[in-house]
Formats: structure tokens, sequence, C-alpha cells
């Protein structure tokens, strides 16, 4: 939703000068990702760069492994492909591919990058008298690939393929069980693998204004339960937070400026990163209690720059906690 150009670069350079640990930019209808992130590698030199996150509706394995190859290159090895299933809306509102199966498609894509990725030769799915390739290119450095995912069998999904876990609007009481979910499908994986790093996406709405980071709070909650397509819901139901969801779904003030209602409130402190400086680094640190290891803010598009200058500064890495685990990470949507 971010589509200035301007902004996504300044936030990335900024982001690698406070310390950051990564950046992720993510990919809707607007810009296309890859190109953004080239131009990104070459402003930066530690930060590490990333889809967060590329669907799987929108291109090619091959054309995903190319992209993830050449953005390896280009940034020397600091590239981590982000892949998801993305919504409906986006797989037939925009590439005009019907929306079936996503969590097959999603296995399906991430196996086939994988391949590609290391040096195999293509698995045919279709009959063909055309004999499989192998990319001419190979990455020069090993490419992580980390996957958005919510529901259970996703969440298995990414425990038995990916090298990171990123859910996004997961609650942080549900973090333990989502865990779990991904042990089950480390289990089902290849012996001897590890579980992957678990990188929760956290909205931000930070702001000296307790009324002002609280509405922007509320924007993120009410945006993606009310727009985004019934997974966010449905999600949130099943980790025992439905008479929240119900506040949600019936008020009729999600767009007004007296925030949410007072049933609907308890999904700010667990979906979200708000408040001042202070609250919000005591609101990460509670992920990082609850086992994320590397918790990845994500920052609202559409905001002035010094305002996202600010969220930057208060959420620098500086806590105890961010100090002795893993730094966060910065993403715009």
């Amino acid at each position: 939703m971010e589509t200035r150009r301007d902004v996504v670069l300044h936030v990335a350079t900024r982001a690698e000068e406070l310390g950051y640990a990564a950046f992720y930019l993510a990919e809707g209808w607007g810009h296309d990702a890859s190109v953004l992130l080239a131009e990104i590698a070459v402003r930066t030199s530690r930060i590490r760069i990333g889809t967060g996150v590329v669907n799987v509706w929108g291109r090619s394995a091959a054309s995903i492994a190319m992209l993830a190859t050449s953005l390896g290159e280009v940034s020397g090895g600091r590239f981590v492909l982000g892949l998801g299933a993305g919504s409906p809306q986006l797989a037939e509102g925009l590439h005009d591919v019907a929306f079936r199966a996503p969590v097959q498609r999603l296995a399906e894509t991430t196996r086939q990058v994988r391949r590609l990725l290391d040096g195999e030769r293509l698995l045919p799915t279709a009959p063909g008298r055309s004999r499989p390739l192998r990319l001419a290119v190979r990455p020069s450095s090993d490419i992580p690939i980390q996957l958005a995912a919510l529901g259970p069998e996703a969440v298995r999904l990414a425990g038995e393929l990916a090298d990171a876990w990123y859910p996004f609007l997961l609650p942080v009481s549900g973090l333990k069980d989502g865990i779990r979910l991904l042990e089950e499908g480390v289990a089902r994986g290849r012996p001897g693998r590890p579980l992957p790093q678990i990188r929760p996406g956290l909205p931000v709405a930070v702001s000296p204004d307790p009324a002002e980071a609280r509405q922007l709070a509320w924007w993120w909650v009410s945006f993606y339960l009310t727009s985004m397509g019934p997974l966010y819901a449905r999600t949130l139901r099943a980790y025992g937070l439905g008479e929240a969801v119900d506040a949600v779904l019936g008020s009729d003030s999600v767009a007004a400026s007296n925030g949410p209602p007072q049933r609907a409130a308890p999904l700010l402190d667990e979906l979200t990163v708000w408040g001042d400086a202070t609250a919000a680094t005591q609101l990460l640190d509670r992920w990082y209690a609850a086992g994320a290891d590397m918790p990845v803010l994500v920052l609202p598009p559409g905001r002035a720059l010094d305002e996202l200058d600010h969220m930057l500064e208060d959420l620098r890495p500086r806590s105890q906690a961010q100090q002795t685990v893993t730094r966060p990470a910065l993403m715009l949507v």
C-alpha cells in the first residue's frame, strides 16, 4: 500500500543507520518489490533485505527463483525471499488467477523455488516434451526462504519447508500454540531439520500522543479484519478472541475517530505495538518473551516522512531483550 518510492528508499537506509536487523518490502498492487529492493541493495551495505512478501500467484516458480538469485547477487548475499499465498483480491483482482487451494499452491511453489536455487532441475507438473531446466546463474550464497503463514496447515508447511516463519496479525497469546504447529511441520520434514526462525509481523502505531497512537492501532485492526478477507478473523476466533472480533465486525465506528469499542480494545495489545516509545517497547518485549526470534515491525502506509522517522527512532534496537536476542526488523506494506 506504500507507493512512494522516495519514502521506501529513505526508510530502508535509515533502518540500516539505526541498527535494525533487516528491511522487508511488501508487494501488493503498486511497485514491483524486486526493482525497489535492487535499488536499496546498492544504497546499503549491512542490513539484510527481503520480500515481505511476494505472493505466489503473480510469478512462476522459475521467475521467483531468478528474482531471488539476482537480488542475492546484487546485495552481496543479504537477500531473504519471503513468500505467501496472498489473498483472493490479489490473485483474482490483480493477477487474474483463481484463488484455489492456496496452501497447496504455496507448497508447490516453495518446493520448486528451492529446487532451482539448489541447482536442481525444475520438476515438471504438466506433460510435455521439453527437458526441465536448471538456472543458468546459481546463487553465490544460500538464500533463506521465509513463509507468511497463519492457518494451521500453512504454519505446518512453514515448519516443513521454510527457514523462517512470518505470521502477520497473530495474537501474542497465540504464539506458543503457533510454535507447536511449526514443530509438527518440522517433524514431517527432513531428519534433523531445525526449527525455523520465528519472525512475527507486528503493526506499529507509535506516537507521543496516546490518543493518536490508539487510533492508528485501531485502524490496523479494523482495516485488516474488515477489508482483507476472512482469514484474520477466523484465526483470531480460533485463539479465543471471537468476542473482540465480533465487536470489530459489528462496529459502526470502524472509520470513526473515537477508536475501538470497548470489547475490541484487547486486540490492540494482542496484535500491535502501540503507544508512546516506552509503552510500545514494552509490548515488543512481550513478543520476545513469548518466543519470537526477530519481530518484524510493520510500518503504516501513507504517513508523513517525519512521523515515520520518529517511529524508527522510538523503536530502534535498544531494550534489554533486543540486545540479548536479535534486533528487530522493519517492513513497509
